[in-house]
């Protein structure tokens, strides 16, 4: 039995490789060629279609844009895969879409869990993702060995579309808190204070937290941050937006009110807008620092 893997790019690449080098034999798929060449010098088993890589799965793992690009791809598959096939499915997409693409496996009588991940292409390729997994214990014991190819640490968060519902409230908590320290950097400087000398002091009390100590948004103070290289690799602001916005979603779905998330929903959209969506999240500071009193 293989295990087929559909959506071959900067996350799914590596992912699929890493499966390659725990031992696995893993028929691949991804429209772009560029994707596809790269998967397949990693040991990939490379075919022309989705339908041709579930020839023989026993296992699918779907690492897809959108929730509309998930639910298309099951109704597509699910009527060719093998009986009792686990579907794994780590895009980050709507609560609302993963608990259908569940149910649509469920109906069909294979096992399904949504695992979207935290650990960006870094992760990917070093195997140290974080998968946030919802779905029944059945499920999660079954994809508990394929996760261990491919990441360092499994939270079981509940039943279907748990981990996405995991996924997009940290990366509002994310989101939310690199704006803060952004302000904080941005006001600092207005003050007189140094980078170093407001890093020294917030990593060590109150204001730590992960946007501060290892993705801090002013170069200098933590050298493998972003900002060091122009900002460029790190967590895309563009992929923030996408996460803020699914959260948003979700909050209004479920009459929740999210001041502070729907802000930086604003914010990101605004930044993205004006810069683009490939430098990392951090560099929203530079919008900051120029949308500041004179």
């Amino acid at each position: 039995m293989t295990v087929a893997f559909l959506g071959l790019g900067n996350m799914g690449g590596p992912m699929a490789a890493n499966l390659v080098t725990s031992g696995e034999q893993v028929a691949g798929y991804d429209p772009v060629p560029a994707a596809a060449d790269a998967a397949r010098a990693s040991g990939v088993s490379v075919v022309d279609s989705a339908a041709a890589a579930l020839a023989g799965a026993s296992v699918v793992i779907t690492m897809l844009p959108s929730g509309k690009h998930v639910l298309d791809l099951y109704r597509e598959i699910i009527p060719t895969a093998e009986p009792g096939t686990l579907f794994l499915d780590c895009s980050t997409i709507e609560v609302a879409d993963a608990r259908a693409a569940a149910e649509l496996a469920r109906e069909a009588g294979h096992l399904a869990v949504d695992a979207p991940v935290s650990g960006g292409v870094v992760g990917a390729t070093a195997a140290t993702l974080t998968f946030m997994i919802g779905g029944p214990s059945e499920a999660f014991i079954t994809a508990e060995p394929y996760l261990r190819s491919m990441g360092a640490k499994f939270v079981h968060c509940g039943d279907s579309g748990a981990g996405q519902a995991a996924k997009i409230c940290n990366n509002m908590i994310l989101g939310v808190s690199m704006i803060a320290v952004s302000e904080a950097f941005a006001l600092g400087q207005k003050l007189g204070l140094t980078d170093q000398a407001l890093f020294d002091v917030a990593s060590t009390a109150s204001g730590q937290c992960w946007a501060l100590t290892t993705n801090c948004p002013v170069p200098g103070p933590v050298p493998t941050s972003p900002a060091n290289r122009g900002y460029a690799g790190g967590f895309a602001a563009g992929l923030m937006l996408k996460d803020l916005r699914l959260a948003q979603a979700a909050a209004s779905s479920a009459g929740v009110a999210t001041a502070l998330g729907r802000h930086a929903t604003d914010l990101y959209t605004e930044f993205v807008a004006d810069d683009g969506p490939g430098r990392d999240f951090s560099a929203i500071i530079t919008t900051l620092r120029e949308n500041g009193p004179a």
